[in-house]
């Protein structure tokens, strides 16, 4: 990703450093771009390996990463990144017709904002059981709202190898737990 890109994403201010090259990729081209934007935030010291690009009609119209650490903001997970990125893009509050690429299966605070964006579908990469391997608490969460059955025609894996190496990359990262 090139500085210019980091500008346009809207998840990145001043002067980033280089993001080193990557040994691994997706098949999808949206997931790429979702764990490009997951490793900027991560080498950038943002927050957790979670990235997530929104999607009209075949074109990214929103991105985002995981921004907890430095927005010191709870909320600022990588989906809500890239769906306040796309909705103010488009002036709007309604992302009808949307897809949602995102490095890891969503916890429920983002479920709960991607439904109330009307995005229909979501393409995720690792696992609730991946990110509890890593060190975020997804699992407790679901296990208080009740089981991911009820998303199952919401919800579609996508290209986990791929993420699974980006989670090995943070892992290897020094960083700040949260």
């Amino acid at each position: 990703m090139t500085r210019q890109q980091l500008s346009d994403s809207g998840s990145s201010t001043g002067d980033a450093p280089e993001i080193p090259a990557c040994d691994y990729q997706a098949l999808n081209p949206f997931m790429n771009l979702a764990i490009a934007e997951a490793r900027t935030g991560i080498h950038l010291g943002h927050g957790g390996p979670f990235g997530a690009v929104v999607v009209r009609d075949g074109t990214v119209i929103g991105r985002g990463h995981n921004m907890v650490l430095v927005a010191h903001d709870s909320t600022c997970h990588g989906e809500i990144s890239a769906i306040r990125h796309a909705e103010k893009r488009l002036g709007t509050h309604d992302l009808s017709g949307c897809e949602l690429y995102t490095t890891g299966e969503p916890c429920p605070m983002c479920l709960a904002a991607i439904m109330w964006a009307n995005i229909r579908k979501v393409y995720f990469g690792a696992t609730i059981h991946d990110n509890a391997l890593i060190g975020f608490r997804d699992e407790i969460f679901d296990r208080m709202f009740g089981d991911r059955r009820a998303f199952r025609e919401l919800l579609t894996p996508l290209d986990r190898e791929a993420c699974l190496r980006l989670f090995d990359e943070y892992r290897n990262l020094p960083k700040t737990l949260y």
